[in-house]
């Protein structure tokens, strides 16, 4: 079937652009955006995902003031152009790739207004391509691209007003497209394995570079997904693409988290990050905001990634910070915002964490028991 970006010389297979490459229920194209104050008193996320063949999109945002964090949620059937990356009152629009990129939401009626813009600070950096098996079945393929930036414009949330600007309000987006288990789970027999998920992905921002960390981990420490690199702020001008070889690809990188007792969240860390040059710089956090994911449909019990909720249907829903229960398994998945120090070096940025089953070397045990 013909869709408009059939006249455009994109095409990676022998098939329509509307076509997937693969008929797997879980494969998906999604837009994950958040911006923060860098005192922290401002923290919001985005995403937009796309599931060809689930015939569904979905989008959500969610903005985290004075101590609670408010969310609006969209779904319907996904349209034959994938140029129309809208749904219900939440548009994501590219108005130069790689570079400039819009999110609007419309929904006065459910408690949030927003129109703003994220500017690249630097260019857009790949991750290697993640696999991950659970025996003989494919459980994730994908690729990232991340981008460093700042925001503009203004969050409404229940008639108050939130303006973010540049030299105040920086951010991280990404681009991930593949297969990721998303939607109602494939029907069949159920895994044999015991859950176990340890992620970290930790993008920040400082004055003249980024630095980032990805990394899943086995349930006895063994990596077996790693990503780390320091990418340059651009310079007037400078091309958001195509140049991969002002990428520095770090040696490796070392972390420590000290856990929150009685969670299974980072109330301190630090990254020891080590240059091929033979050098170390040694990053050490300071926390100041916790933002759930659930809140942009991860782990969400009703606005999970992928469901279909019928032609057209939104939502909204609120939370108290202090009162959410951590050891909750929707609320597992969190981000969250901390000051951090690079030598004489001060930015921000965040600590991504899915801590699921035991993890030896932060002292994990069980499927969800808390940390001592």
């Amino acid at each position: 079937m013909l869709s408009p970006f059939d006249d455009y010389p994109v095409h990676q297979t022998a098939l329509p652009v509307a076509h997937p490459a693969t008929g797997d229920p879980n494969q998906y194209d999604r837009y994950f955006f958040c911006g923060y104050d860098r005192d922290g008193e401002l923290y919001f996320g985005a995403a937009m995902g796309h599931y060809p063949n689930r015939k569904v999109i979905d989008a959500s945002l969610s903005v985290v003031h004075d101590g609670v964090q408010r969310s609006v949620f969209a779904s319907g059937r996904i349209p034959l152009d994938r140029g129309r990356t809208r749904v219900g009152p939440i548009e994501v629009e590219v108005v130069e790739p790689l570079r400039t990129l819009r999110v609007t939401v419309d929904a006065a009626h459910l408690g949030i207004t927003a129109d703003v813009t994220f500017e690249a600070r630097t260019a857009a950096s790949e991750e290697p391509r993640v696999t991950m098996r659970d025996g003989t079945v494919l459980v994730m393929d994908s690729t990232r691209l991340t981008q460093w930036g700042s925001w503009s414009g203004a969050i409404d949330v229940e008639g108050t007003r939130l303006d973010l600007r540049p030299d105040r309000t920086l951010g991280t987006r990404d681009r991930s497209w593949g297969v990721r288990s998303v939607g109602e789970p494939v029907p069949g027999a159920p895994s044999g394995r015991p859950p176990q998920i340890f992620w970290l992905w930790a993008p920040l921002n400082f004055e003249n570079e980024c630095t980032h960390l990805a990394r899943f981990e086995s349930g006895d420490g063994t990596p077996w997904y790693h990503s780390a690199h320091v990418v340059p702020v651009l310079a007037d001008g400078e091309a958001t693409y195509g140049t991969e070889e002002t990428i520095e690809e770090l040696e490796g990188v070392d972390y420590t988290i000290d856990w929150e007792p009685g969670t299974r969240r980072a109330q301190a860390a630090s990254l020891t990050l080590h240059h091929r040059s033979g050098t170390s710089e040694l990053i050490t956090f300071e926390r100041l905001a916790t933002f759930q994911m659930k809140g942009i449909g991860y782990f969400h019990p009703e606005w999970g990634h992928g469901r279909w909720h019928g032609e057209a249907d939104e939502g909204a829903e609120s939370w108290k910070l202090d009162e959410i229960d951590p050891l909750d398994p929707s609320s597992n998945h969190i981000q969250q915002l901390f000051r951090v120090t690079k030598g004489d070096e001060a930015g921000v940025g965040i600590l991504e964490q899915i801590a699921i089953g035991p993890h030896e070397p932060t002292g994990l045990t069980g499927i969800l028991d808390p940390a001592g």
